[in-house]
């Protein structure tokens, strides 16, 4: 039994690797709150338009650093890091890794889940479908054929670097998304790493197969992926091996999920019908549909919610937006409308509507419900009366209108009306943006005061763990959360919505 400190009790580590930061997170397991944390940013590379990458190596070790900063400050507080009962893993979906078994280096740079390159790869594979259909593979793996998605990395990696294909046909490349590549590390690298994934971030390659949950050969036959390159498909809760060094070396990894999933199980949206929505780079909303897998026919992703140990999968419905957080980056980077993302909700105050502005950020496409690779960004309605404020507080509404295109798509997919939101991520900080989610969408806003979901839904799955089990995620307490309530009338809600899908048709076909 590992050793309790205090009125702490037992302690679970959870890495949370996203798109623009890493950080290490120690919780109490018997009352979820953070006992110690460290943050450590990630540069991303942008070698061409609409081309993202990240260097692996970068990334893990900002991992390392933050495991040794948090490790520092539990010092402070009289813990000794090697009481950790486990650690679990949370991270940014479907970039993609491909490294030498044999040197422990990466091949390439990552290819980010954004990178909008392999768009003419999609198009050379919808000719190989009848009617070039994109939502012909979405029977078996739940994900319609898009630049998103591993398999086209994969593809592309394979087609373009002369070294990866080198690897591959000498049996010595390794393909993972981030929590594979930590993993493997973490567990000693070419030293006996151990090279497995968990079947939330499986789902998002296109190459599992959503029943089975097992890789399947039709999916790996059609991309051209050799089977051998792919890790074992695991539960998100389970020993999957052991630190070697650092802080932290024989304390076991036990949970692995993909950050949206994580973010589910942190909110407690343990039922069927609770449904959670994560404000980061981009926005995923993700609906808990149960044991039931629930084939989306207006542009929802069906994908695998978790696994936990032996238990059957549950399932969830999601809708991914690609721009959100990016939009106020571009605000500040590109178009230097502020100097600091903490002014946005100051200046967007300023005006109590935004002029009939509307702002569609698909800067590399549309994600759901649309899957629009050609679409690109449009500001629509400027007058001479514009100002930046306006398109301040249009850039916060577009994050919430499509928001709702999703909730709408969920709606006509199961029928069931959601009742409340529950959000989290970074964005959720701005209240005026959850005053305009709930406004636009029409329901509640339950916003938790303890910020980091994503970890904490890491973590239960890492203490939950046969072997572990120092966490009791069936009487965890939800956090107290700050509720919006919609304040605007229904024919006002639904006349700005109109012009909102003006604005998105106005998107369409830029890219050709």
């Amino acid at each position: 039994m590992p050793v309790t400190r205090g009125s702490f009790g037992p302690l679970v580590g959870a890495i949370d690797e996203g798109t623009s930061s890493t950080r290490f997170i120690v919780f109490s397991a018997n009352t979820s709150t953070v006992v110690a944390s460290h943050q450590v940013p990630i540069k991303q590379i942008c070698p061409k338009e609409g081309w993202v990458e990240q260097d692996p190596n970068e990334i893990l070790s900002a991992v390392l650093a933050s495991i040794e900063k948090t490790k520092d400050i539990l010092q402070t507080k009289d813990i000794d890091a090697q009481e950790l009962a486990a650690v679990g893993i949370t991270n940014q979906r479907e970039t993609t890794v491909m490294w030498d078994s044999i040197t422990g280096q990466p091949l390439h740079n990552a290819i980010v889940w954004l990178d909008a390159r392999t768009a003419p790869t999609v198009d050379q594979l919808l000719d190989k479908l009848p009617n070039r259909l994109k939502s012909y593979l979405q029977p078996l793996c739940g994900l319609p054929l898009s630049p998103y998605f591993s398999a086209l990395k994969i593809r592309w990696l394979l087609d373009n670097i002369p070294s990866i294909k080198e690897a591959v046909e000498n049996r010595r490349c390794l393909f993972g998304t981030i929590d594979t590549w930590l993993i493997w590390n973490l567990t000693g690298g070419r030293e006996g790493g151990v090279h497995i994934t968990d079947v939330t971030n499986a789902s998002r390659t296109m190459l599992m197969n959503i029943q089975t949950l097992k890789w399947d050969s039709t999916l790996c036959r059609f991309f051209n992926i050799p089977l051998d390159i792919l890790p074992k498909i695991c539960s998100s809760s389970e020993i999957y091996g052991y630190i070697k060094k650092g802080s932290l070396a024989n304390i076991p990894i036990s949970g692995c999920l993909g950050d949206q999933h994580a973010a589910l199980l942190g909110q407690m949206c343990f039922k069927q019908g609770q449904a959670k929505s994560t404000y980061g780079t981009g926005c995923f909303l993700l609906y808990n549909t149960g044991h039931n897998r629930v084939e989306s026919t207006h542009g929802l992703l069906t994908t695998v919610a978790w696994k936990l140990g032996n238990a059957s999968a549950v399932y969830a419905l999601e809708g991914s937006v690609a721009i959100a957080g990016a939009a106020i980056s571009w605000l500040k980077d590109n178009v230097n409308l502020i100097d600091d993302a903490s002014q946005v909700e100051e200046l967007a105050n300023r005006n109590m509507h935004t002029a009939d502005v509307y702002f569609v950020p698909a800067f590399s496409g549309l994600y759901a419900p649309y899957w629009r690779p050609d679409a690109r960004g449009v500001i629509c309605g400027i007058t001479e009366d514009t100002d930046r404020a306006h398109i301040i507080r249009a850039t916060l509404e577009a994050v919430c209108y499509q928001t709702r295109d999703i909730l709408e798509a969920m709606y006509k997919d199961c029928g069931i009306a959601l009742n409340r939101l529950k959000v989290d991520g970074g964005m959720t900080q701005n209240s005026l943006l959850m005053q305009l989610q709930a406004d636009l969408c029409g329901i509640p806003v339950a916003r938790p005061k303890m910020v980091e979901i994503t970890a904490l839904g890491a973590a239960m799955a890492a203490g939950f763990a046969d072997g572990v089990k120092v966490w009791d995620i069936e009487n965890t307490q939800e956090t107290f959360v700050d509720t919006f309530q919609p304040v605007i009338t229904e024919e006002e809600r639904d006349s700005r919505y109109e012009k909102w899908k003006m604005a998105v048709q106005r998107s369409f076909g830029w890219d050709t």
